[in-house]
């Protein structure tokens, strides 16, 4: 490979730009005041709290300005995507050096004044934190928990073509389950249609404490590792003997990264220019080996290389903070290391970055802290069919069965259809787009694949080169496309069995803590929603059994922000079509909707169900028979299976008390169950009081943890009347009517709470409550027996 590709001139600003951005760095790091050293540093100087990590940085600065310049030649528009998203003042430092961080936060100027300003916010009090967090210009990945920088690269570059994005992968990073799935993310990126990646792999030798494993790996063997995933890998490695030499010594490692990085954009182009070929004879796409960087550079790359006779450079001691006991001692190695930039020769008299440098940047909406694609600012809405037209219609409710989320999928299959011409919106799931009951999404895409094909695949399972429905069997992989998806502006949908979605808890959480932030930021626009359909739920997973069932997703979502976050439970159909019509409208929130995919009893009209879910909450008149009066006991529900069971137990405890008054409450946003000082679809206490009532027994039937009701709940009026019923860890491979009965959330169990709360009904009710007693020992029996539910629970119908 030729080296000359970067001339002296280039070379030495180049060079002395990197310089720049590590002195920042370290006066991040390290300084309050005195930013450009103008006397000598003193303990006053140093903040008296040291936090950041310094590790990862100066790699992570070598490849910005390294990108900086092919962006500049080739006229890129590019995204940087630090995995080790821990070394924050590197992304923070190029941002202030190229110009992009002024224009969103101008008393952090590119003056000397400005540079202290700079300084003393990292990780300060009422500052900025540590990582390349949503404050940070060109941020999309805050790279705080590691393991998503390649799948949301990939999810960036999904339906971007004029997009390249350069994903840092640090080799720490490398060592976690999702990233390494994640690497598979090539064999669904089209070479036309898409963006191009350029994942970097940057073995900097160690983690916190440790020794990585790919940088203790031979040439050889991660070459070979890398061939087997799809890729061709380029190897970009410093020399051991000028880790921390003179300026000069680094010639070969900015030519040699000079000289990749054009080669693997000569290489992206030939893919994109074959590929188009292939498409225009007729011919498939053959999938191509994706070039990549292996980039080897040491930890705590310019830094100290000892310490008080320890080794920091080229160590995990360099991992944060490479020394924080400020003694005398260690306050003059601070001034020597930094004074090691230069920084004379990279700032003028005034502190401001020297313009031979700050030409080297590229301009405008070219840098990548002012791409407004990771903005926001370049999202558009969907175009949205009306939903009405797909009202599941029926002559009376709960008389008829459908399947909810089939007709979701036909709804989706037309949002999909209506928005091609705009390429931006996708499905995303697990191998579970057909079985939670999508599969009319088909009609109008297949499923995103690159890798071989088999002649059966052809009449059965809808793989497709330019497929919009993205299946892997990684819900880390699902979730960090959908996520890059959102937000880099376009629209999507993750459907997944409930009980598996806690695989991502964690990736859930970066996202949310994301938005809750970038809501305050107002030069970052209001991004489409994250959007989960959970089905295939605990109530219908009598058949898979007890490692299936666990319904307590939705629990770990409201522990987030009520801003961000909001939980559906539509009972039916027409209710899932409604609240799909809203979560796709809606902008920076995080929307998880619970229903079901099998045959279930159909309630509200579609004009019913708008209604209903536009209040989120409200009494079903038709099930109720307190018209005339006060309630004797409040009958309240959420979910489809306990909405169901709710309404069989009203119908049990009518035939049996004919003149017990009951009011029957469905619940569709779980959210609006909270105060409204706690949540902006809260009730009022006035309106919770006027649905529930204030002082009488309220039978809560619950599709999840019942103690969430109680939580949602306890400071409103009347919580100890609150009896609620839902998921209490009890299942197995059963009948779905056992999977009620043992978790107590069943028709009869219902009826006898019912029994025992009501006044009047302690001294009426005691043979109806053995009645009901008697039922559950039938059940148990004829289960055992049959191995079905009885015939009177399998084919209950609302009856009035």
């Amino acid at each position: 490979m030729a080296k000359k590709v970067l001339n002296k001139d280039l070379l030495e600003k180049m060079h002395r730009y990197w310089m720049a951005a590590n002195y920042l760095s370290v006066g991040q790091i390290y300084l309050l005041n005195n930013p450009m050293l103008r006397e000598p540093l003193k303990r006053e100087h140093v903040k008296p709290r040291l936090l950041g990590h310094w590790g990862t940085t100066p790699g992570l600065n070598f490849i910005y300005v390294h990108a900086n310049r092919l962006i500049k030649e080739r006229e890129l528009n590019m995204i940087y995507i630090a995995g080790p998203g821990h070394g924050g003042p590197g992304l923070v430092a190029n941002t202030w050096l190229e110009g992009s961080y002024e224009e969103f936060y101008p008393s952090i100027d590119r003056t000397e004044a400005g540079m202290q300003r700079l300084f003393k916010q990292f990780s300060f009090p009422r500052g900025i934190p540590s990582h390349v967090a949503p404050e940070t210009p060109g941020s999309m990945h805050e790279g705080g928990e590691l393991g998503y920088a390649l799948s949301h690269a990939f999810g960036a570059a999904f339906d971007n073509p004029d997009q390249v994005v350069l994903a840092v992968v640090g080799d720490g990073e490398a060592e976690t389950g999702p990233l390494a799935t994640s690497w598979h993310s090539n064999k669904y990126l089209h070479p036309v249609n898409d963006g191009f990646v350029i994942p970097i792999l940057h073995l900097n030798g160690y983690k916190i404490a440790n020794p990585t494993l790919l940088a203790r790996l031979s040439k050889d063997e991660v070459t070979k590792l890398f061939e087997g995933y799809g890729y061709k890998p380029h190897f970009v490695e410093l020399k051991k003997e000028t880790f921390n030499d003179k300026p000069e010594s680094f010639n070969d490692i900015h030519l040699e990264m000079g000289t990749t990085l054009d080669a693997v954009m000569d290489e992206l182009t030939a893919i994109r220019t074959k590929a188009k070929a292939e498409l225009a004879a007729g011919k498939p796409i053959v999938r191509p080996a994706w070039p990549m960087i292996v980039l080897r550079t040491p930890k705590g790359w310019t830094g100290p290389k000892e310490i008080k006779g320890l080794k920091v450079e080229d160590y995990w001691r360099s991992h944060q903070v490479p020394f924080s006991d400020m003694d005398k001692e260690n306050v003059k190695n601070l001034e020597q290391w930094m004074k090691s930039y230069e920084p004379e020769k990279l700032f003028d008299k005034n502190g401001v970055f020297r313009t031979e440098l700050a030409e080297i940047a590229p301009t405008g909406i070219r840098r990548m802290g002012s791409n407004p694609v990771v903005h926001g600012q370049a999202s558009k809405d969907l175009r949205m069919p009306d939903f009405r037209k797909y009202e599941v219609k029926f002559a009376k409710p709960g008389t008829e069965n459908a399947e909810a989320t089939r007709e979701m999928g036909k709804f989706l299959r037309d949002v999909m259809k209506d928005n091609e011409a705009e390429q931006n919106f996708r499905i995303f799931g697990p191998d579970e787009t057909a079985s939670n009951r999508w599969a009319n999404v088909f009609e109008v895409s297949g499923k995103t694949w690159f890798a071989d094909y088999f002649k059966e695949d052809k009449a059965n399972d809808h793989l497709a080169q330019d497929g919009r429905v993205m299946e892997i069997l990684s819900e880390h992989t699902c979730q960090g496309w959908l996520e890059a998806y959102n937000l880099t502006g376009r629209h999507g949908f993750f459907s997944c069995y409930e009980a598996f979605i806690h695989v991502i808890d964690s990736m859930f959480n970066q996202h949310a803590k994301w938005l809750k932030t970038t809501k305050h930021i107002n030069w970052r626009k209001p991004l489409p929603s994250l959007n989960y359909l959970l089905t295939s739920h605990v109530w219908r997973q009598d058949h898979n059994g007890f490692s299936h069932q666990d319904p307590g997703f939705i629990d770990h979502v409201v522990n987030k922000k009520a801003e961000v976050i909001r939980v559906y439970l539509p009972p039916d159909a027409n209710t899932l079509l409604s609240v799909t019509d809203h979560c796709l409208r809606s902008r920076h929130y995080v929307n998880v909707v619970v229903a079901g995919k099998q045959p279930a009893l159909q309630y509200l009209t579609m004009d019913q169900a708008i209604k209903h879910c536009t209040t989120g909450v409200g009494i079903w008149d038709w099930a109720s028979n307190d018209q005339d009066g006060e309630p004797d006991v409040v009958m309240a529900c959420a979910g489809e299976i306990p909405t169901m069971e709710a309404l069989a137990a009203t119908d049990l405890l009518r035939q049996h008390f004919p003149d017990l008054k009951i009011r029957f409450v469905n619940v569709v946003d779980l959210m609006t169950l909270q105060p409204e000082e706690e949540h902006p679809h809260g009730l009022s206490d006035r309106e919770f009081d006027s649905i529930f009532t204030n002082d009488k027994p309220i039978m809560f039937a619950f599709h999840g943890y019942p103690w969430l009701i109680h939580r949602m709940t306890y400071r409103r009026n009347g919580h100890n009347n609150i009896h609620a019923r839902g998921y209490i860890e009890e299942g197995s491979t059963s009948t779905p009517f056992d999977m009620v009965v043992v978790n107590q959330l069943d028709r009869y169990n219902l009826a006898i709470d019912v029994i025992d709360r009501v006044p009047k009904l302690a001294k009426l009710g005691a043979h109806v409550r053995q009645k009901f007693v008697d039922k559950l020992v039938e059940h148990e029996q004829y289960i055992a027996e049959i191995g079905d539910d009885m015939p009177e629970v399998k084919n209950w119908k609302w009856p009035y």
